[in-house]
């Protein structure tokens, strides 16, 4: 057996071997010195936004002719699409392959904006330009890179099968027996349509005051509500908390929360049972599947939130795609509210039982008809702030 000074005296060789060999190989041969794709020579070289009301569709270009498509929307669009161009100037010249390394770089850019709404929102719809090159890039749908596919199909809503209630519209800080009545006949209604094998959502789209929401809990108890969508006004965590210790229905909220951080709380201090984040607010397809992981880790499925186009839709759909813990989706492909000029190729087909099959790749799987998008761009765009207001003229949450 060797001694120990032989084995040390080993060890220094091979050492100042390995260091020779470094210098030898040298920094630019050497794989271990590297963290930048040497061997790709993709890279972003421009980018065009088409404001067509309510969103700004992207298209991140590449020096081999490879695109990549994105979905901005639930913000002003005046200034998500100057935003979006601004930020250009973080990915010119990049790989779009190094998706995560990209969203680290613009959500981390400008300290003062870290995290807000119109930086979240217009990183969303890169993020999804990003994955959509990258999945073309290697001809797979984009699920196909988180992972793999986690099932066979999707559960979607709206369908014969699944019917979510309308937020029941503007509410004073109390209400009368009328009020909860009216709610109670509409959530009667949808489950008497789906039967008792279907599923019933209520939207509260945090309008009901608290205490209104509370006694409406145990008039709709009969129903089998599947959630309560949105129940309290984001930022205060103690009202959910409230809320959770007093209604045994499940509730469900996320779509005006976005990244990790946010979703966090609910988690910790366990005031949601389902989360929803949307695709399109919450950083894209790399953030929303970091929250179906932080939501895994508590037990908690998600009911992705999902106002979008084609793009949109698709971008959340591959996400849902690639997670254990998945309960419904919200789905609206042919309201052109949401959706115009059908925006994207996409086809789309709901089953029997409420289901839609996975996306089709490569990328997101969607086709952009971009003449057709050029031309609806130049047309008179226009924008108007949403608001509301309650009887005494005060103004009410939106």
């Amino acid at each position: 057996m060797p001694s120990r000074r032989e084995l040390l005296s080993t060890a220094a060789v091979l050492a100042a071997g390995n260091s020779l060999l470094r210098e030898a190989v040298g920094a630019n041969q050497n794989p271990a010195d590297q963290v930048v794709d040497r061997v790709s020579t993709l890279r972003i070289t421009g980018m065009k936004t088409y404001w067509v009301n309510p969103c700004v569709i992207i298209k991140i270009e590449t020096n081999h002719g490879i695109v990549g498509w994105g979905d901005l929307k639930g913000v002003d669009p005046r200034v998500s699409k100057v935003l979006a161009e601004s930020l250009f100037e973080l990915l010119n010249g990049e790989n779009p392959t190094r998706i995560e390394h990209l969203w680290q770089k613009i959500f981390r850019s400008h300290r003062n904006i870290r995290g807000g709404a119109f930086m979240l929102h217009t990183l969303a719809a890169i993020d999804m330009a990003l994955w959509d090159i990258t999945g073309k890039l290697w001809g797979v749908p984009v699920y196909r890179l988180l992972g793999g596919p986690c099932r066979d199909r999707i559960r979607v809503y709206h369908t014969p099968q699944a019917v979510k209630v309308p937020p029941p519209g503007i509410f004073e800080h109390s209400s009368n027996p009328a009020d909860i009545e009216r709610i109670v006949a509409s959530i009667k209604a949808a489950r008497e349509k789906v039967g008792p094998s279907g599923a019933v959502m209520f939207d509260a789209h945090s309008a009901v005051p608290p205490a209104t929401l509370i006694q409406l809990a145990g008039a709709i108890k009969p129903y089998d509500v599947l959630f309560i969508e949105e129940p309290a006004v984001p930022g205060n965590i103690e009202v959910f908390k409230r809320l959770k210790a007093q209604i045994s229905i499940p509730l469900a909220a996320g779509e005006r929360d976005r990244t990790i951080y946010e979703m966090l709380p609910y988690l910790q201090n366990r005031c949601l049972d389902v989360l929803q984040p949307d695709c399109c607010h919450t950083g894209g397809i790399t953030s929303m599947k970091k929250i179906a992981t932080l939501a895994e880790a508590y037990h908690v499925p998600l009911a992705p939130h999902c106002t979008a186009s084609n793009l949109g839709i698709s971008a959340s759909l591959h996400v849902v795609t690639a997670i254990p813990m998945l309960l419904i989706h919200e789905f609206y492909p042919d309201n052109r509210g949401f959706n115009p000029l059908g925006m994207g190729k996409v086809d789309w087909k709901v089953d029997a039982e409420g289901y839609v099959g996975l996306p089709q790749g490569p990328g997101l799987g969607v086709e952009i008809d971009e003449k057709t998008l050029e031309a609806e761009a130049k047309k008179p765009q226009s924008y108007k702030w949403p608001g509301r207001t309650l009887k005494d003229g005060s103004i009410a949450d939106y």
